[in-house]
């Protein structure tokens, strides 16, 4: 009998040994894991040690760094006393500047993304195809560069300031401009104020928010800011036309504008004199309440107020530019250099102020998006860098690292709905993250100490950047 239970006790443990062995799930080979590293949860402000998986452009799970996981890694990332973040979203740039511009516009690619901007939102240009071809072999993995969304050309009145532009004059031409944009599968549409009416203007948003359309843009000074959130515009890109809504003689200043009795720029000291706190908290009560976004733009608002003071004629970024895009920027730098001194100061009187304006939004809750303008026509505001300038920019002004970090990626992913995916560092996201050598939320100067920049599933290590960037240099 004895026996008989010895035989059977072995016969049970054998059986439960072969049972265990068959319901172990085999490991699940993926691309890369990146290990023991200080990730920067955005949302919240936490820094956890931690793995990240990644597979297929992906983020397949994320660890406490060094527990035990059921992956098979290809290839292993030690990230032991770096930072990392969502890729940088630079939400307002621009490719742009004609047929003859095409490749150095192409070439600006490569310093987004040695920068640690892995997306950028393209508001408004005149090289819709070239930039679509990009946008594609991006997707497919054939061409470097940031995920980039477009509003391909710009809607603004007859005879529009910028090259490219759709014609908007009765409600038949916003139909068929609005058409036009959704057949080229643009991404959001952008609205300029150069030449449209008013009427048009408003129109046009509310034609759009029909179609379930996102909206960005200037704004006309013959309309209210309110009758513009009223319209339904997602995001007012630049401060001007905040400002303008903080004003308690902005009602004033529109008649005046419709009269043609001044201009845009002779509007100017008028609204910021007149700037009342009291309007203004139940203008950023209304943007927050509507979920419109708001693009400050400070880094080329400061760098253009001081084109008369400062020398850019030794500014490293210049080598990427080329000649082509150097000749554009001529225009803005003649009518710095030949302003009166009263223009110069008032420029950089409104300069401050549009500080202080960020600060004051951001407080209120309102919703910001980090974007450089950069581009061909707007002097000395350099693709890649100028995003880490406006980063810098909204912390001089008393906003903090974490928050300004928001503004970037976050945000952006907000702003055109593409949260799900984007903006985060979360299991199922695309796998578009920087990792830093230093602390970006203890001196936000930190976001340019890049160690690694992942697109995906391509991953660029330090040297590959710099090797990106010499690759980049336009003789």
């Amino acid at each position: 009998m004895r026996n008989s239970i010895k035989i059977g006790t072995y016969t049970l443990l054998t059986l439960l040994l072969l049972t265990a062995c068959q319901n172990q799930k085999p490991k699940q080979l993926v691309d890369m894991a990146i290990v023991n590293a200080n990730v920067i949860h955005l949302e919240t402000g936490k820094i956890e040690i931690q793995d990240i998986y990644v597979n297929d452009g992906r983020i397949s799970a994320l660890a406490t760094a060094g527990s035990e996981t059921n992956y098979n890694v290809e290839t292993t990332v030690d990230a032991t006393g770096k930072y990392v973040l969502p890729g940088f979203w630079d939400n307002h740039t621009h490719l742009r500047g004609g047929d003859s511009l095409i490749a150095n516009n192409k070439n600006f690619l490569n310093l987004f993304i040695a920068n640690g901007i892995t997306t950028i939102r393209d508001a408004g240009g005149d090289l819709t195809s070239s930039v679509m071809e990009w946008k594609q072999e991006i997707a497919d993995g054939n061409l470097v560069g940031p995920t980039i969304f477009t509003s391909g050309p710009k809607i603004d009145g007859p005879s529009a300031t910028w090259a490219g532009s759709l014609k908007v004059e009765n409600e038949s031409d916003i139909v068929t401009a609005l058409d036009s944009l959704e057949k080229l599968n643009v991404d959001f549409v952008k609205l300029y104020d150069s030449r449209i009416s008013g009427e048009d203007y408003l129109q046009t948003i509310k034609e759009a928010e029909v179609r379930k359309l996102i909206t960005s843009g200037h704004m006309p000074f013959t309309v209210t800011l309110d009758e513009t959130v009223d319209a339904g515009i997602d995001a007012i890109e630049h401060l001007y036309y905040i400002m303008k809504g903080c004003a308690s003689n902005e009602v004033e200043i529109t008649q005046k504008l419709k009269n043609k009795e001044i201009g845009f720029w002779q509007a100017m000291p008028a609204l910021m004199d007149n700037y009342a706190d009291s309007t203004a908290q139940n203008t950023f009560q209304k943007l927050k309440e509507q979920n419109v976004f708001v693009v400050p733009t400070l880094h080329i608002g400061k760098t253009l107020s001081y084109l008369d003071e400062v020398d850019h004629s030794n500014d490293v970024y210049l080598k990427y530019m080329g000649e082509g895009i150097i000749k554009t920027y001529k225009e803005r730098i003649d009518r710095a250099l030949n302003a009166s001194e009263k223009t110069r100061a008032d420029r950089k009187k409104l300069d401050i102020f549009f500080g202080q304006l960020s600060k004051s939004l951001n407080d209120a809750g309102v919703s910001l998006l980090a974007g450089s303008d950069s581009g061909a026509y707007n002097s000395y505001t350099y693709p890649g860098i100028s995003l880490h300038g406006e980063l810098q920019v909204m912390v001089d002004n008393g906003i903090s690292p974490l928050e300004a970090l928001r503004t970037s990626a976050p945000n952006g992913a907000k702003f055109l709905g593409k949260s799900a995916n984007s903006g985060s560092i979360a299991e199922g996201k695309v796998a578009d993250l920087v990792i830093l050598d230093a602390n970006p939320l203890e001196e936000i100067k930190n976001t340019k100490e890049i160690s690694a920049v992942l697109k995906g599933n391509m991953l660029f290590t330090k040297d590959q950047l710099t090797a990106l960037l010499n690759t980049s240099e336009i003789n």
